[in-house]
């Protein structure tokens, strides 16, 4: 646990293991829990891996970042904060949702210092209109526990997830909403005005391993334009999962291990 100070942003992070560093982005609103939670009991159990969970601006408990006021100036604190934590050093990057959106602005600023992606439920179009989305719809419930819940957990437990039993609880209560709650409202508004950066992104073809986990039931960024993407990722494994919706890491417990396991086992291979 630690804060790294640059340009716009102090960055609260996490810096776990040794070997080749990993950077995780969380998506809009919670904090590095999202990755964490997900992504721990997975790297944990393998050698050769720096985890990096960061909070960004906004969100969790990054602070000093009333000057970032677009997605341009998010992605810049990111990549200060990765020159500052791995100087000039090669890393693996993951991202979800708007973390996956970042992510692919740092490919097209730093490609050849990328050695691998990862994108869970990534928003491929800022602006939700231009996207092609599912309908929501709850395709497990468990009636006598979400009896146990108030209203307005269920509420929003409800509108947010597919798959309503007490396992998603837990972790959607502890990765997920435990974050939203810290999330800096007023800043969040005020940086989705410019949410979509000013710049394209891919623009040129990532050839390293990549994997894009896609929920098919997705109501808020589908899964359908991540596809339109399959060309520009000639290394990449393209998975649309059923039962999943945004919160696919949760939502396919057996699945989701499973997948990044072989993209890290293909990011190692390719690069030994």
């Amino acid at each position: 646990m630690a804060y790294c100070k640059v340009r716009q942003a102090e960055i609260y992070y996490e810096d776990l293991g040794e070997g080749t560093p990993i950077l995780m982005i969380h998506g809009y609103t919670p904090d590095h829990r999202l990755m964490s939670g997900c992504m721990e009991p997975i790297l944990a159990g393998r050698h050769g891996w720096r985890r990096i969970y960061l909070d960004l601006p906004g969100m969790g408990l990054t602070k000093g970042y009333d000057e970032i006021s677009s997605s341009d100036e998010m992605l810049n604190a990111v990549s200060d904060f990765i020159q500052a934590v791995i100087p000039d050093q090669e890393y693996v990057i993951a991202g979800e949702s708007y973390g996956g959106y970042i992510a692919r602005g740092l490919i097209e600023k730093q490609q050849k210092r990328i050695l691998g992606a990862a994108f869970i439920c990534p928003v491929i179009l800022p602006l939700p209109e231009n996207r092609t989305v599912e309908k929501h719809e709850i395709v497990k419930m468990n009636q006598k526990f979400i009896e146990s819940l108030s209203k307005d957990q269920l509420e929003d437990f409800k509108n947010h997830n597919i798959v309503l039993n007490e396992y998603t609880w837990l972790r959607y209560n502890e990765e997920i909403l435990s974050g939203c709650k810290m999330g800096d409202e007023k800043f969040l508004n005020k940086v989705k005005n410019e949410y979509g950066f000013s710049f394209k992104i891919d623009q040129s073809d990532f050839s390293k391993p990549s994997v894009f986990l896609l929920g098919r039931q997705d109501s808020s960024v589908g899964y359908k334009d991540a596809l339109d993407l399959a060309d520009k990722y000639p290394k990449g494994t393209f998975a649309v999962l059923d039962s999943a919706g945004h919160n696919l890491q949760i939502e396919q417990p057996q699945l989701f291990p499973t997948l990044i396991n072989e993209w890290l086992d293909r990011v190692e291979d390719f690069h030994n």
